[in-house]
């Protein structure tokens, strides 16, 4: 036919679509399929990024409250310098105890000990949860820590003060039986009795002989040797 040419009905053909082959029009078809496919993976793809950045910003987030909650909850330590200047301290007692080694238990002369015959190993230092033993922990006070020893019976808000107050390093914490008072801090051949763990005196007696130089080894290890029942850290 012609472009003016008639169908048999009659009817004329549109120039346009006589225009367009079958061939044509599959083609047309295939490319609004390339086209839709090609939106489809498009929003796909934006998904996918929008999904891994969510993750992203969701994982930083719960590192972030991970080390906020860490933060918010390790124990504080407090900063005290090594030896001493020779402070007096009210309510502290110096003793004349040896310093050797042995094996087995001894007796001591103060309640907790602060000097005196003691086992070979010294305790790690830390915080401990249950009684530690004498023959150890004395080995420690010769190397220059602090024995900080409590009352069973005192709260865990008061623990938690008392531990505040100590240092990170050479310092030794622990309950002890039968006080003499709620709290007993022992050096090297000194020690202080205090009823409360709000006493300023706690921090004077840690700032005058933790580490101290009088001491039988200063400078001596606190840790590597042995453990006792209960260490937290």
């Amino acid at each position: 036919m012609t472009p003016n040419q008639q169908t048999p009905s009659g009817a004329s053909i549109p120039p346009t679509v006589k225009k367009q082959s079958v061939k044509e029009q599959r083609a047309a078809q295939r490319a609004e399929k390339v086209e839709a496919y090609k939106k489809e993976q498009a929003r796909k793809a934006r998904n996918r990024r929008i999904g891994i950045w969510s993750a992203v910003i969701g994982s930083v987030a719960i590192v972030a409250l991970v080390v906020t909650t860490i933060v918010l909850t390790a124990p504080r330590s407090a900063s005290y310098t090594a030896g001493g200047t020779g402070a007096e301290i009210e309510g502290v007692e110096t003793f004349e105890n040896v310093s050797t080694h042995v094996e087995g238990a001894v007796t001591y002369a103060q309640t907790p000990p602060a000097g005196g015959e003691h086992n070979p190993y010294w305790l790690n230092c830390g915080i401990y949860t249950e009684v530690v033993p004498n023959e150890n922990a004395v080995h420690s006070l010769e190397h220059g820590a602090v024995w900080v020893t409590y009352d069973p019976s005192l709260s865990d808000e008061d623990v938690q003060t008392l531990r505040e107050k100590l240092p990170s390093t050479y310092v030794i914490l622990s309950p002890f039986e039968d006080l003499p008072s709620p709290v007993v801090l022992s050096g090297w051949n000194t020690q202080l009795q205090v009823d409360s763990v709000d006493d300023s005196r706690i921090a004077e007696f840690m700032e005058e002989y933790w580490r101290s130089d009088s001491v039988p080894e200063p400078g001596a290890s606190c840790s590597g040797a042995v453990d006792g029942p209960g260490k937290v850290s």
